[in-house]
């Protein structure tokens, strides 16, 4: 889409509709963040009056651009642009800014504004998701594009500001998109040296050009980010770049416009008040009455015409390349719709029948290898990685050979681990020590649409990617981390490494589905459920240690996610249970073995495997009670943090409220009392306190 000319008249006029919808707006709310918006204004103009190929008429037309508000709390920018541009984001949705239930949040949420494309707000993370969209249109436009058929062809454009080049996951993302030579990534950093506290020279003295051409990006400017002419032509010569992704560094003046607020920290998050307002206006040569419009800055703004020319001509193409290539076209449009393959749910019975009949004795990490071996084999838009630890994590497999890229940035294709001759691009990412980044870019290859992503890390360092797993929750989008190393069991590392409240906090977070799973079906279980999950991100938990297979009565319950493994009658007692063990991960060995002492005292106990507490909460009243009768004394046991037990009705958890040790596995869990005496014993004072 070639850019638009305008006179510099009608773009000042452009830029104004912003800045006095950003003020009335915040003015109105009581509330939010005026100096960005009318800094990044004329930014605003340049590329979406210019540059953006969209449809307001249609947000979720495939080969948009994608735009990132990466300083999310501009939002009154985004929402701007969207009411002018001719999206169905009304007038009264901006008089409604901030409050309940309104369209135009304090920072953008995706799903809830039309035309929002990633939530953003945790600074830093928007950047990251940026390089996510980016990665995903280039691998996608490399699998399917053909020539003279090219129907994957869109750039990603981010703004960003001072906070989100602070934030240490912006070095990580920025590295990673110079290394993937993202070309068609192109950031617009509004350089205004202002943060809340104020001139961030003092603290924020980073030669942000040079660190990101040392990243490997393209740097243009700094120029002046008030003339949108000179940002529209930087943004003609990012666009004109190859193998580099592009950084335009902007200089501008928060609040522009504001006689008295301009450049002080003061613009920065609350509103001008009334009288700055009324002397804004007058500067700005702005007559209108607050919230209103005229008609012909309706007009220069609209986007509607061009959009609809621009989806209609993909069309288009994309009915040739249907002609062309029906079998390609097809299973493109599946991808981008996330549908799985009709086949998958017997694929899934499948790899799951097979883990249970093998009944290999090995670490869920290994397990998780084994069933990823099945589903990337079926499943194309599986895009695996790890942050240095890929054979630690075991993400990789035959069919994910490393993603590389070569010096004009195409991906390079490799020949297949099975030794068939084919050639294929990779699908597996060394993402590099850098979990939090990792996290938040498989956020944004999500929200592109396309694959589905998972990453691996050791679990205690999900705390570094904590947030962008919130995000993910918040977001509701299908990502699936992979967490190894997930207790005491890893042995000699020690406490920096060993995970005691990761598993507990985890579960904590909305609509993240957690599952710890004990065997090699279990974790077959775990990630066809993960897969399944259109709507939530999923961490699964797995051990670094050998766990045997745990015989089973059936299969159709573990997705259910806590199931009656074994009741007294398995061990020889043919007597109703009196107790309930509860038990994750590698401790459901150790309550199959504490079952069986106690049944050696004739005491009958029911084991029940909770491989995902997560998604039993959600299960009926009556099958929770079916699997945890009510009246019976519960046992846990999990090496890990206990607090969240208790909401299980538990009269005992045998759990870890400390940090670990240095040692050997077998030495951790006896000092630490996993072992199955103790849960016996344990159970018996549960049951002896009952009699009393």
């Amino acid at each position: 889409m070639a850019p638009t000319q305008q006179p510099q008249q009608q773009s000042r006029r452009m830029a104004n509709a912003i800045r006095a919808l950003a003020m009335d707006a915040v003015q109105r709310a009581n509330s939010g963040h005026p100096g960005a918006p009318m800094g990044m204004a004329d930014m605003a103009v340049a590329l979406w009056g210019r540059h953006l190929k969209h449809n307001p008429a249609n947000p979720r037309w495939f080969d948009r651009d994608r735009f990132v508000l990466s300083n999310g709390h501009g939002s009154m920018l985004l929402y701007a642009l969207l009411h002018l541009s001719g999206y169905e984001l009304p007038m009264a949705e901006l008089q409604n800014f901030r409050q309940l239930h309104s369209k135009t949040p304090g920072h953008p949420e995706v799903g809830l504004t039309p035309g929002v494309e990633t939530t953003t707000g945790p600074l830093g993370q928007g950047i990251a998701n940026a390089v996510g969209f980016a990665l995903a249109e280039k691998l996608l436009a490399r699998e399917f594009n053909r020539a003279g058929h090219t129907v994957v062809d869109h750039h990603t454009y981010a703004f960003l500001g001072d906070g989100c080049l602070m934030e240490g996951i912006s070095h990580e993302a920025v590295s990673l998109a110079g290394a993937w030579r993202l070309d068609k990534l192109i950031a617009l950093y509004d350089d205004n040296g202002i943060s809340i506290d104020g001139q961030v020279a003092p603290w924020f003295a980073d030669d942000t050009p040079g660190r990101f051409a040392a990243c490997g990006w393209n740097v243009i400017g700094p120029i002046d980010g008030h003339d949108a002419d000179k940002v529209a032509a930087a943004i003609t010569q990012a666009k004109e770049q190859t193998g580099r992704p592009s950084l335009i560094v902007c200089k501008t003046q928060i609040g522009q416009g504001s006689p008295n607020r301009a450049n002080t920290a003061k613009a920065h998050g609350e509103p001008l008040g009334a009288e700055e307002i009324a002397l804004t206006r007058e500067a700005l040569g702005w007559t209108s009455a607050p919230f209103v419009i005229a008609r012909d800055v309706y007009a220069d703004w609209n986007a509607k015409a061009r959009g609809k020319s621009a989806e209609i001509a993909w069309k288009q193409r994309f009915g040739a390349y249907r002609k062309a290539f029906p079998e390609l076209a097809a299973e493109f449009e599946r991808r981008m719709q996330g549908r799985l393959p009709a086949h998958f749910a017997q694929l899934a019975v499948d790899t799951v029948v097979a883990a249970h009949t093998q009944g290999e004795t090995v670490a869920s990490r290994r397990a998780s290898q084994l069933a990823l071996e099945a589903f990337t084999a079926a499943l194309p838009e599986l895009l695996g990685g790890s942050a240095d630890l890929t054979g630690s994590n075991l993400t990789h497999t035959r069919s994910t050979p490393p993603l590389r890229f070569d010096p004009q940035g195409q991906v390079l294709q490799t020949g297949r681990e099975d030794g068939d001759g084919g050639q294929t691009g990779g699908r597996h990412i060394n993402y590099g020590v850098r979990e939090f980044g990792m996290a938040a870019i498989m956020n944004g290859v999500a929200l592109h649409g396309g694959f589905i992503p998972y990453g691996g890390t050791f679990l205690t360092f999900s705390d570094y990617s904590r947030n962008a797993i919130r995000m993910a929750a918040l977001m509701r989008l299908r990502v699936i981390h992979v967490f190894t190393h997930d207790s005491i069991g890893l042995g000699e590392d020690g406490p920096t490494h060993q995970a005691i409240e990761q598993a507990a906090s985890l579960r904590l977070i909305p609509n993240l589905d957690v599952w710890r799973p004990a065997d090699t079906a279990e974790t077959a279980v775990a990630w066809s459920v993960a897969l399944s999950n259109e709507d939530r991100p999923s961490a699964l938990l797995l051990s670094r240690q050998n766990l045997p297979y745990a015989p089973k009565r059936s299969l159709g319950e573990i997705s259910r996610g806590a199931y009656v493994l074994s009741e007294p009658a398995d061990v020889g007692l043919k007597k109703k249970p009196v107790a309930v063990i509860i038990a994750t991960g590698s401790e459901v060995q150790l309550a199959l073995k504490a079952q069986r002492l106690l049944a050696d005292r004739k005491i009958p106990v029911r084991v029940v495997s909770m491989p995902g507490s997560t998604a039993f909460d959600r299960q009926d009243t009556r099958y929770k009670r079916a699997v945890l009768p009510a009246g019976l004394p519960r046992v846990a046991v999990e090496m890990g943090a206990t607090d969240g037990w208790w909401k299980y009705g538990c009269a005992a958890v045998l759990g870890i409220d400390r940090y670990g040790e240095s040692a050997p596995a077998p030495a951790l869990l006896k000092h630490f009392g996993f072992t199955e005496e103790n849960l016996a014993a344990t159970v018996r004072a549960v049951l002896g306190g009952r009699r009393k």
